[in-house]
């Protein structure tokens, strides 16, 4: 099936060993050149906890990207520079509301090469910031990956993070069983059709067990109060600090205000491809009361496909074909509501809406019970986005229904529940 012409998945960068993975990513630029930029990654959770990171960043040099070579060493270019930015903007008492051009220039040439915005999106904490001691090892197992930079340098903010890869690497064992199925339809085949649902909802429910395992080593009032604010982004954060977004400045006074949105999971391409194929349709904007600004639209398109734009354009563009192609709902519902098809079909889908149920259980205990733990640590109090989310809970009156931002500016309950129950409508047992 690799060699089909409808769906060839190298020109989209997707494996089908890794899926949206690559292999084992680069974890040093090898050049010299870069060395500042490794120097500061080396040192970047020592200098934050001692509050000098900034004063690191300030001194940076102004690097080119000319010398990255491989399309590797502009996604290790990527991570570092993601990873600075977030650091800079969230690692003082107050956020930073103007970022560097040591930083912004080359993060913006970056940025474009990989066709990606200029922020800590899912592929910089996750896809490409994993490392494992041997590439024969499972990528399944949480417990086998390291991140190749982290912020706060807890096996916490590894653990949530390395969680995510191995959901993804379990994951990339379906893409090809998904393409296999499309064509299934094409071809009329309802045994090889219901068969291949089977195992997508057998793997969606592994990948459930994997998402569980978060509780073994993350702590909530760890991810909540230190790791959380840096994985704030710059949109609808007015309560965390940034009012007018985060302004990347190219030297001699100019620049621009942008305003991304923070790493989330709805960033991620295997997650939107499940849905592509089961015909999930999600409208939910996300969009919360009173945080966007007056200059800012509101959002037209849902926020599950704006996400899309946080994607590495390989990536985006493998949704686009799915989308085109995807037949697998329409094969089902045109069978009886007791048939093997729409049994398999229905049952996939509740598992995705499982899925998602579990993930919602995740959110509630980490972020919405967690704003009213104590900081693990004593700590000086600082504005973020844990510390709005904690004087949000704090004034309210128990209803937690909304009000709360997530990292990448969604009202995120009424947000998470809406996709939820949108994932679940999906499954048709109707006549």
């Amino acid at each position: 099936m690799l060699s089909s012409p409808d769906f060839s998945l190298s020109e989209y960068e997707v494996s089908s060993r890794n899926g949206f993975l690559p292999d084992v990513p680069v974890q040093l630029l090898q050049d010299p050149y870069y060395a500042p930029w490794e120097t500061v990654a080396r040192d970047l959770t020592a200098s934050i906890a001692a509050g000098t990171l900034r004063q690191a960043v300030d001194s940076l040099p102004a690097l080119s990207t000319s010398k990255l070579r491989t399309e590797s060493e502009w996604r290790r270019a990527y991570v570092i520079l993601a990873y600075f930015t977030h650091a800079y903007v969230w690692g003082g008492e107050q956020p930073k509301d103007i970022l560097p051009s040591a930083i912004s220039v080359p993060f913006l040439e970056v940025s474009s090469h990989l066709e990606l915005p200029p922020c800590a999106t899912y592929a910089a904490l996750n896809l490409w910031n994993f490392t494992t001691s041997s590439p024969t090892l499972d990528l399944t197992s949480p417990e086998d990956l390291s991140v190749t930079l982290s912020f706060t340098g807890t096996k916490d903010e590894e653990w949530f993070l390395m969680i995510s890869v191995a959901m993804e690497a379990r994951g990339a064992q379906l893409i090809q069983l998904m393409l296999d199925t499309i064509h299934a339809v094409s071809a009329d085949d309802k045994l090889r059709v219901t068969s291949n649902l089977i195992r997508v909802r057998e793997g969606i429910q592994e990948m459930g067990a994997i998402l569980e395992r978060m509780y073994e080593y993350c702590r909530p009032a760890v991810f909540f109060h230190q790791l959380r604010p840096y994985l704030a982004g710059s949109k609808n954060m007015v309560a965390a600090g940034l009012p007018n977004g985060l302004f990347y400045d190219i030297g001699e006074g100019n620049g621009e205000w942008r305003q991304h949105s923070g790493g989330s999971n709805a960033q991620s391409s295997l997650i939107q491809t499940l849905d592509i194929f089961l015909g999930v349709e999600h409208s939910a904007t996300g969009d919360p009361n009173g945080e966007r600004p007056k200059s800012q639209p509101p959002t037209k398109a849902g926020f599950i496909k704006e996400m899309r734009n946080y994607m590495p354009g390989p990536h985006r563009r493998f949704l686009e074909m799915l989308t085109r192609n995807s037949n697998i709902r329409s094969f089902a519902i045109s069978h009886k509501p007791d048939s093997s098809v729409r049994d398999a079909y229905n049952a996939a889908v509740m598992a995705m809406g499982v899925f998602r149920d579990k993930h919602i259980q995740i959110v509630t205990r980490y972020i919405i019970m967690a704003s009213k733990l104590p900081h693990p640590e004593k700590a000086t109090a600082r504005l973020n986005l844990a510390t709005s989310t904690s004087d949000k809970m704090q004034n309210s009156d128990g209803n937690i229904s909304g009000g709360v931002n997530g990292t990448g500016g969604t009202d995120l309950i009424p947000f998470l529940k809406q996709t939820r129950d949108t994932t679940k409508a999906t499954a048709n047992y109707a006549d």
